[in-house]
């Protein structure tokens, strides 16, 4: 994992140019932030990293300090924990973003640790938005990213809506 104080960092890319600024944001993940109401560290770091479906170099960089933060407390950490590393590996895919060479291996690592933390909060209340951020997080991890990104958009009524279509077809 690509540490928060290497300079490699400025060498990385996300929506707005370097990534130099991404490390503080990321370092602010350890208390377990809410991402409700567009909190910060959130707000920025799904502006810069997953900025409207596009990844950059610094969206995989940063994955893996987002499941290390997920790791430190399952049951604590809201859906955003679950749903961004899903939805980085999503646009990685539809994009065909490559992964920086040096960052894949801890990429790839921290994304297979997904299924298990999903485990780990299973003891917790979940919400219908929590239940499909972790869904898609096992999706994406099991290398299933269009159904990661659908079990995204499934909320009760679209998944009353394809039912019907399912059995009418």
């Amino acid at each position: 994992m690509l540490s928060l104080d290497d300079s490699r960092w400025s060498e990385l890319q996300h929506a707005y140019g370097d990534a130099a600024d991404i490390p503080e944001l990321l370092s602010k993940l350890a208390g377990l932030p809410s991402s409700e109401n567009n909190n910060e560290p959130w707000f920025s770091i799904w502006s810069a990293l997953a900025h409207q479906g596009d990844v950059y170099s610094a969206s995989f960089a940063a994955v893996p300090h987002v499941i290390e933060a997920l790791a430190s407390a399952p049951l604590k950490a809201d859906f955003s924990y679950f749903q961004f590393p899903a939805w980085v590996e999503v646009c990685r895919v539809k994009k065909g973003v490559s992964v920086p060479e040096d960052i894949a291996p801890a990429y790839f690592k921290s994304l297979a640790h997904l299924p298990a933390l999903v485990a780990a909060a299973a003891s917790r209340q979940w919400n219908e938005g929590f239940l499909c951020c972790a869904l898609s997080a096992v999706a994406a991890a099991k290398g299933q990213p269009a159904i990661a990104e659908a079990v995204l958009e499934l909320t009760p009524d679209v998944a009353g809506e394809f039912m019907e279509w399912f059995f009418e077809r």
